[in-house]
């Protein structure tokens, strides 16, 4: 099995920004814990990018067996991202590390989740791990 943990804009920030919601772990650190935790029962690939284009473009051209998705502030309002996720029989979820609907009223609303397999919101890091773990059982 293959798991592609794809990240949106400005999740490269993590650690840097906003520390009280994201905390002070970096990306980097966040995913070798997340392959720490996925071991050997599935291969993982990461990617971030601030551009919506290349995160469509990954969502096309990935041959992952699930995704986990970070869109980012992308959540709200990217109907490419979604028609990207629509268009590819992968299945997605889409994950958030805060809870975002205990923020800002934006937040609440997701362009996304409609096409995707299911959502964990609200968890930190361990967002990531419990989207994962729902492909591994």
């Amino acid at each position: 099995m293959k798991l592609l943990f794809l990240n949106g804009v400005n999740l490269n920030m993590t650690g840097k920004r906003e520390k009280g919601v994201y905390g002070t772990q970096t990306l980097d650190d966040i995913n070798a814990e997340i392959k720490a935790f996925v071991g050997d029962r599935a291969e993982c690939e990461f990617y971030q990018s601030n551009l919506e284009g290349e995160i469509c473009t990954k969502i096309h051209t990935s041959d992952a067996d699930g995704i986990i998705l970070n869109a980012g502030a992308f959540t709200h309002y990217s109907y490419a991202i979604r028609d990207a996720i629509a268009s590819v029989s992968t299945p997605v979820i889409e994950v958030h590390m805060s809870n975002v609907h205990a923020r800002e009223e934006f937040r609440s609303k997701s362009v996304i989740s409609e096409v995707c397999r299911g959502i964990v919101v609200g968890f930190g890091k361990k967002s990531y791990i419990l989207a994962a773990e729902s492909f591994l059982l």
